[in-house]
């Protein structure tokens, strides 16, 4: 069992600790956070968001890659999320990056135990990453997304039940029953 650190550290810091620690863990004002086991329908829910996502980079031939969780998106220099998904555009992801510098999309399916963080602190803090100009918060018990989207006066919400969510930029066009399809 890994005893989590308990001095402040910055993303560089956590980073290089992370990698020698295995688990899931987030990095929140320099203090790290184990996250919680995840429920089945949660890793069905990120299975599905990922190949949906893959699947509309392919069809709109975009120079993107979607990622599973597992990498860091750097907020500031003492926090760093684990979003469930994320898609990046330009050049490819080196293969041994374990953070991803500009995300263009983040998504994050909710559970019970992180609801609340996902529609505050990560709201606000994803929205401070200049690349990023789309926050999905996939919610699988209510087949809803909530879509934050970055426009030229702040943001703006739309909750999705269905049809068709338009991601501009990149240009990516994803049916919402796409993101809960079983895998």
């Amino acid at each position: 069992m890994t005893t989590l650190p308990q001095v402040r550290m910055s993303v560089d810091e956590y980073l290089a600790w992370s990698e020698a620690n295995p688990g899931r863990y987030e990095l929140v004002n320099g203090e790290v956070f184990a996250m919680a086991p995840q429920r089945m329908l949660h890793a069905e829910v990120k299975v599905a968001v990922y190949d949906a996502l893959r699947r509309g980079i392919r069809a709109a031939a975009l120079a993107c890659e979607a990622m599973p969780n597992g990498l860091a998106v750097r907020i500031d220099a003492h926090t760093a999320y684990e979003p469930d998904a994320l898609v990046s555009c330009g050049p490819r992801i080196g293969p041994d990056a374990v953070e991803v510098k500009n995300p263009v999309i983040v998504v994050e399916v909710a559970s019970p135990s992180t609801r609340r963080t996902d529609a505050s602190e990560k709201l606000t803090g994803y929205f401070r990453v200049p690349s990023i100009h789309h926050y999905l918060m996939v919610d699988p018990d209510r087949r809803t997304v909530i879509h934050h989207r970055r426009a030229v006066d702040g943001m703006e919400t739309a909750f999705v039940h269905e049809g068709t969510l338009m991601l501009e930029p990149p240009g990516l066009e994803l049916p919402v029953s796409s993101l809960f399809e079983e895998p």
